[in-house]
């Protein structure tokens, strides 16, 4: 049976960074690109501690195995990853300031149990583990992962802008 967590370890940081691995690009064939999705950051255990510190991580266990995740991210995170640093200044301009949000930072379900509502799953906890004061998640997903902005639509997320960022097009989305 699946358990939804929040990260409170190293040793489940550290599983974050495992699966990660596992679903960057330089880790898969051009058929699992195109039909499996992807992941573009990469992050570092020190990063991972910094953002879990301001909102837990949410994490999908299978027994003692991590089996999928949600990164969280503050607004005050904006910063910290250059590649995403265009998304934070994108929902500025677009929210005015305001900070009643939390950004979802990434998400990954394991081979091994896609298809069984973990993504969902994931979204719903994380929604249930946010501060009363945060009302909405964002994100934003290379057009190019048509897996991802299905699976994202599908569960409620809707596009707020389409723009180009490091040669490739991307939808800023928000699950209200």
């Amino acid at each position: 049976m699946i358990r939804y967590i929040q990260a409170s370890s190293d040793w489940e940081l550290e599983q974050i960074l495992a699966l990660q691995q596992q679903n960057l690009p330089k880790h898969l064939t051009a058929e699992e690109l195109r039909t499996q999705g992807f992941l573009t950051v990469e992050h570092t255990l020190d990063l991972l501690r910094e953002m879990n510190a301001i909102f837990p991580h949410t994490l999908a266990m299978d027994s003692e195995e991590l089996v999928g995740y949600a990164l969280s991210m503050s607004p005050k995170s904006g910063d910290k990853i250059e590649l995403l640093r265009p998304m934070f200044s994108q929902i500025e301009t677009l929210l005015g300031g305001a900070d009643d949000y939390m950004v979802m930072g990434q998400i990954c379900v394991a081979k091994s149990h896609r298809g069984k509502g973990i993504f969902r799953k994931l979204y719903q906890k994380m929604q249930e583990f946010l501060p009363n004061d945060c009302v909405k998640i964002i994100t934003e997903v290379d057009t190019r992962n048509v897996r991802s902005l299905q699976a994202h639509k599908a569960i409620g997320f809707r596009e707020l802008k389409r723009y180009p960022k490091a040669g490739r097009e991307w939808s800023l989305i928000v699950l209200p």
